[in-house]
């Protein structure tokens, strides 16, 4: 079972779920004050669309439920329907003309985000040579990266200001006849969710032909009977190596998610108001900054994860996001060599760093017949924790300043570097039925 061949081509089909994962993110977020000009909406309304994203609650509500389904019923099973359901969201928001159906919009593609992401991460592990098992993984964090970076790109070309936003402009009078100038404007964000439609459509056709989890399949037959959803979540929270696993993995990810989470929504923001930099350059350091992630992911984890000692990339990986950090606070955020060296040390790290590490462990460290389900409750604690984190961090940046906010995600981003370095697992070069074996014995 651990010959596996092949496993590249599976690979990249399962990995579109995460370019439709952070893809949806970014879209949203760039079309934000579009669609808040064109509905009306105030930032109460937009607090709720952010809440029930594919950043937050919704996402955790579908990985704890996706997370289940993948275990009781196979990884097969997510990726024949659940594209289907990303489909439906993304046609919602296309096609939303009140905040009703925008918030119902994003709540269905952040739970179809959320079921997907715990079911391709374990997939991915479950069906990779032992020796390719972090480059494969690696791949899917590189399509990560891809999401944002191509839809940020399509967001400046099709932005009313941008290159493409006179065709933009004349595109929706030809299909709408708009002449309300904020409906214009809205209808390239609407394209740019097109394009996201397009990709999950590709991404089910590739997905539906895949075959079942071998792995999952030797655990379905060595079980007497299925384990019930119940059943399966009481396990994971009695074994006394699961529970120390969910802390040691929860915490990396958790702080990390912190850090990264502020950056994904509020990153521009506040390179406006806290760095003095005009909309434009506030774009376009993260888009640069996305482009890093995409090149230092592929060749600094996915090229190296399996060939050197995970421990050490760790610690150098989460190192340098705490110098990032500390530059732009202790040298000055309206410093602009302090931004661009923060830019670019920041794209290294995420490339790097936590993220894709806990996308490794997570997919290794538990037994097959809960391993998605356990990834479910992980992306279901810290999808919702960042998210309600947000909510704080605003209050102390509004009321703080930035150098006090700077101070707190300096902390956040030590407290992962510690624990992920002392308490590394070693699983490099082991099969997943071996690592199992060491963990939890050889009867489980």
């Amino acid at each position: 079972m651990e010959a596996k061949k092949g496993s590249l081509k599976s690979t990249i089909a399962v990995s579109l779920t995460n370019y439709l994962d952070a893809g949806s993110i970014v879209a949203g977020a760039s079309g934000l004050t579009l669609w808040q000009n064109y509905l009306g909406l105030t930032e109460t309304n937009l607090g709720w669309l952010n809440a029930i994203s594919a950043n937050c609650f919704g996402a955790a509500l579908g990985a704890i439920i996706g997370g289940f389904l993948a275990d009781k019923y196979g990884r097969k099973t997510i990726y024949t329907y659940n594209m289907l359901v990303y489909m439906v969201g993304v046609l919602v928001i296309m096609l939303s003309t009140s905040f009703a159906m925008l918030l119902l919009g994003f709540l269905i593609t952040g739970i179809s985000v959320g079921a997907g992401v715990p079911a391709s991460w374990t997939y991915i592990s479950e069906n990779s040579e032992i020796n390719n098992r972090g480059r494969n993984i690696g791949i899917s964090q590189f399509a990560w990266g891809v999401g944002p970076a191509i839809i940020l790109i399509l967001g400046m070309l099709v932005a009313p200001e941008g290159l493409l936003g006179d065709s933009v402009r004349q595109l929706a009078i030809f299909f709408h006849g708009e002449s309300d100038p904020a409906a214009l404007a809205v209808f390239g964000n609407r394209l740019i969710f097109g394009t996201l439609f397009i990709v999950a459509f590709i991404a089910w056709n590739l997905q539906r032909k895949l075959n079942e989890s071998e792995d999952w399949e030797e655990a379905r037959k060595s079980a007497v009977k299925q384990p019930s959803v119940f059943s399966s979540f009481g396990a994971l929270f009695t074994n006394k190596v699961n529970v120390r696993t969910l802390i040691f993995l929860v915490t990396i990810y958790v702080t990390w998610n912190f850090v990264a989470g502020v950056m994904g929504m509020f990153q521009p923001h506040i390179f406006e108001t806290a760095g003095g930099l005009t909309n434009a350059q506030a774009n376009m350091l993260p888009a640069i900054q996305w482009l890093i992630i995409v090149v230092v992911t592929y060749f600094g984890f996915a090229m190296l994860v399996d060939k050197v000692n995970q421990r050490w990339l760790y610690f150098i990986g989460s190192s340098i996001g705490i110098v990032a950090w500390g530059i732009l606070v202790f040298v000055g955020i309206n410093n602009l060599s302090a931004l661009w060296t923060f830019t670019i040390l920041w794209g290294v790290h995420a490339g790097v760093g936590v993220q894709a590490f806990y996308a490794l462990w997570a997919s290794e460290l538990f037994p097959a017949k809960y391993r998605a389900a356990a990834q479910g409750v992980m992306f279901f604690i810290v999808r919702g924790a960042a998210a309600i984190w947000s909510l704080v961090f605003t209050g102390i940046y509004e009321h703080s300043g930035f150098e006090a906010s700077g101070y707190i995600m300096i902390g956040w981003l030590v407290v992962a570097l510690l624990v992920g370095t002392i308490w590394a697992p070693k699983t490099q070069g082991k099969s997943l039925k071996q690592i199992t074996e060491e963990r939890y014995g050889k009867d489980f």
